[in-house]
């Protein structure tokens, strides 16, 4: 029952609970990506060196599979972060020629093709993390994120972004960094908000501290609803 009781507690405190969600964690190096995640996995806050490989790790609580990526998110690390989102769109194009045209041959022509891409699940949440104390890499900040907003292949994917280490003073407040990454006025608004089928993507700011374990809760809450 204890052991129920803590897979249950630490889901529902996230709004994951019956959830099966392939997340996927991006944002510049040093702004708390990997630390989040090991947070989310057990609760422990763990000091890392910047991640030099695209890394990715499968959170199993319970019957409920909580996959999250952890794209690294210096230079080298941010040239793969297409690869692991791009080659979904791929395969789709691949599996619905094939089940257009039904042909034989034609999967033969495409194998080549097929086997040649690693197989990546389709992401459903981005989480886009940003060192809120770190202000003079906001601009860098909001490039990246402007070229995963306006990637086709995230067109759709709901965008939880959360600004990270407002424990340290002076770091920026939520409303200056709307501003810095452009995006006030242009979130789609906290709490429930039902987008229904107008095709608006789910986007909104919150501010946390992954060291003090404020915030992150309550954007994952949010970005949840949107999770089915």
């Amino acid at each position: 029952m204890f052991i129920f009781d803590w897979f249950y507690g630490i889901l529902a405190s996230l709004g994951l609970w019956q959830k099966d969600a392939k997340i996927l964690f991006l944002g510049l190096d040093n702004a708390g990506k990997t630390t989040l995640l090991h947070m989310l996995k057990d609760e422990r806050l763990v000091q890392h060196q910047p991640t030099q490989h695209p890394t990715s790790e499968e959170l199993s609580i319970g019957k409920i599979k909580f996959k999250a990526f952890d794209l690294g998110g210096h230079q080298i690390a941010r040239r793969v972060w297409k690869d692991y989102y791009a080659k979904i769109t791929l395969l789709e194009e691949i599996n619905n020629y094939l089940l257009y045209t039904r042909s034989y041959s034609s999967f033969l022509g495409l194998f080549g093709v097929w086997s040649g891409v690693y197989y990546t699940e389709k992401v459903d949440a981005v989480v886009y993390l940003v060192d809120a104390y770190d202000k003079e890499r906001f601009a860098e900040s909001k490039r990246e994120l402007d070229a995963l907003l306006s990637d086709e292949a995230l067109a759709n994917v709901p965008f939880l972004i959360l600004g990270n280490k407002i424990d340290i003073p002076y770091a920026a407040s939520e409303d200056e960094l709307r501003y810095h990454l452009g995006l006030t006025n242009f979130t789609t608004g906290k709490g429930k908000v039902n987008l229904g089928d107008s095709n608006v993507r789910p986007l909104e700011v919150f501010m946390c501290s992954i060291v003090r374990k404020m915030g992150y809760g309550d954007g994952f809450k949010w970005v949840s609803q949107y999770i089915k």
